[in-house]
């Protein structure tokens, strides 16, 4: 049986997760001149956001909230294609190019801090 991971570690998880989508979202919205009000940045995260939660109970995230395979890879899928399909529902673009980019920055944020986690792991079990 894998172990559960402890609450901390689940809470930083968690709260991780849901700052990248809303620095993607912020990223996004300022390199296309939109605004940066609250409304407007909630208004394209929050299918991310629904996303990112969908894909943490798909995934039972909260056994192994910081590793990469699998629980990694199955939020950032479930984020994404929820996060699109949430976006074509409500009248929102999902053209290719968007699903793309999407696709390869929630990637490298989502993977990556977890990559960069058990980098950070292994070498302290090593000292």
């Amino acid at each position: 049986m894998a172990r559960r991971a402890a609450r901390p570690e689940i809470v930083r998880a968690v709260v991780l997760d849901a700052a990248l989508i809303v620095a993607f979202v912020l990223i996004g919205r300022a390199s296309h001149g939109e605004d940066l009000s609250l409304s407007g940045v909630l208004g394209t995260a929050w299918p991310f956001l629904a996303g990112g939660l969908v894909g943490w109970i798909v995934a039972r995230a909260w056994h192994s909230p910081s590793r990469v395979v699998p629980t990694g890879l199955v939020v950032w899928g479930v984020t994404l294609v929820v996060g699109m399909v949430l976006r074509a529902l409500s009248g929102e673009g999902v053209v290719i190019p968007f699903v793309i980019t999407t696709a390869i920055i929630l990637a490298v944020l989502m993977l990556g801090w977890r990559a960069i986690s058990a980098v950070v792991v292994r070498r302290r079990a090593r000292a």
